[in-house]
């Protein structure tokens, strides 16, 4: 499914690195395609969020402004409100948004190409430490995160 890859900083200037949780994997997929699965909603609804966790799409506009708006369903049934504004996107690189619902999280989504592999990092960065490591506890954020690049992961293989 990919190498796996996670931690709750890499930053060598250290700056944010305590504020952040980044996840990496190398897809066995061209890089317009995870991108494509990222960004289409017919896609992220089969693999979204952590194990055992459904969607429910309200809008998903992938464009700088445009607004995605998911309701994450648990598997406990608890629901999930999510609005996601999407800041910057360069097609098929890079993808850069705040999650502007509680909590405020900002993310950028690299998609690097390696030669018909895709090395795809995750980096959710928090306005404080404390904020990152609440929502890592309270939400299992960093368990969360490696099983939703794992979801992609098994839906890429399906695919193929």
């Amino acid at each position: 499914m990919g190498e796996r890859m996670s931690k709750t900083a890499d930053r060598a200037d250290g700056e944010s690195a305590d504020r952040e949780i980044v996840a990496t994997r190398v897809f066995d997929a061209p890089r317009e395609l995870v991108f494509e699965m990222w960004t289409d909603p017919k896609h992220v609804v089969e693999w979204w969020g952590p194990n055992g966790f459904t969607n429910t799409i309200h809008e998903m506009d992938v464009r700088p402004g445009g607004v995605w708006r998911v309701v994450m369903h648990g598997p406990d049934g608890r629901d999930y409100d999510n609005t996601i504004v999407y800041a910057e996107i360069v097609k098929p690189e890079r993808l850069v948004y705040d999650h502007v619902s509680e909590p405020p999280i900002h993310v950028s989504v690299t998609f690097a190409d390696e030669g018909g592999k895709t090395r795809l990092t995750v980096r959710m960065l928090f306005e404080s430490a404390e904020l990152r490591d609440s929502v890592a506890k309270e939400f299992g954020a960093i368990e969360g995160l490696d099983q939703t690049l794992e979801r992609l992961g098994e839906r890429l293989v399906n695919l193929g």
